[in-house]
């Protein structure tokens, strides 16, 4: 890999991992394909405890978002309150009275996946589309994250790198998460990664950012999938992959004057679901003190018309 022609490494990448075509010229799913009625199936029968785990960071204003592409922290505002119902301001007869509220966010600002449409590759996006007929002021026209909500759940598996590579259960900023990490962690932890899993990778950075602060935990340097773990992002035909990270990849980048390469490849030419800011914490301990890191797992995105992200809150259930 040479880290002074980040387009060369990306061309290559792309070309050898691409599966346009790969389930139709008209197909809206991309890897989820993988996560079949046989795979939910093997997912449901993981579950022996019936405790169950969110996954998912709060929503509300103290979140790590400072802006960047307006990106920013969820504003929440009441419309109605109790306050307004014992005024009796709210016109309701017989005594009755409620709340509602309102949220205003960017559907990236948390717990997320970025749907098909969030990425192009020289104007491309999923399955060789012109991004410009694709993804207009409307929205995603074609891949809207709409198309996936009934199929994210199925066998979740966790892959804890940073306990088993990193020192005190976490890695370093700007640790590159390799191929050979991930297979010798779930060699470590008895579990097989394979077709139509939902694999979620553990760096730590999340409970080093609850402990010492946000900082530059959006955008900022933080551990993540090395550019070389494209090959096994592709033949190990897993449905999705999310992390504990903003940015999934690791950061800073490995190439020289590059943004997040690892996403050209893997959105529009795998056609991957990638989760980010996903909170594996107390699922990690979990599998930690049973010795079972392979679960049940629902992730559905919220069914927005033509979005190209969405919140999620995850649910796994050992």
């Amino acid at each position: 890999m040479n880290r002074d022609d980040p387009e060369g490494a990306i061309a290559e990448a792309a070309k050898a991992y691409r599966n346009w075509g790969r389930w139709g010229e008209d197909d809206r799913l991309g890897t989820l394909n993988f996560l079949d009625e046989g795979k939910r199936r093997e997912g449901a029968a993981l579950v022996r405890r019936g405790v169950s785990f969110s996954l998912s960071q709060s929503f509300d204003m103290n979140g790590p978002q400072k802006g960047w592409r307006r990106r920013t922290n969820p504003v929440h505002t009441m419309l109605d309150t109790g306050t307004d119902a014992a005024l009796g301001t709210q016109g309701f007869p017989h005594g009755i009275g409620g709340a509602d509220d309102v949220i205003a966010m960017p559907l990236q600002c948390s717990t997320q996946w970025d749907g098909l449409g969030h990425i192009f590759d020289h104007g491309k996006a999923w399955n060789g589309r012109d991004a410009g007929r694709v993804v207009t002021s409307d929205g995603d026209l074609v891949t809207g994250i709409e198309h996936m909500a009934p199929y994210v759940a199925g066998r979740g598996v966790l892959l804890d790198v940073g306990r088993v590579i990193g020192s005190d259960g976490e890695l370093p900023d700007g640790f590159a998460i390799t191929e050979e990490h991930l297979t010798a962690t779930a060699d470590a932890h008895g579990v097989a990664v394979g077709r139509g899993d939902i694999v979620l990778v553990r760096t730590g950075q999340l409970a080093r950012a609850r402990r010492d602060g946000w900082g530059d935990y959006a955008g900022g340097p933080a551990p993540g999938l090395s550019f070389t773990a494209a090959g096994w992002l592709h033949s190990t035909e897993i449905a999705a992959i999310a992390t504990d990270t903003w940015g999934f990849e690791v950061r800073p980048n490995e190439f020289e004057h590059a943004f997040q390469p690892l996403h050209q490849v893997a959105i529009p030419n795998i056609g991957l679901l990638i989760g980010e800011m996903w909170d594996l914490e107390a699922l990690a301990e979990d599998c930690v003190r049973d010795g079972t890191y392979a679960f049940w797992l629902t992730a559905a995105p919220l069914p927005v018309t033509g979005a190209v992200g969405s919140p999620v809150n995850p649910i796994a259930v050992k």
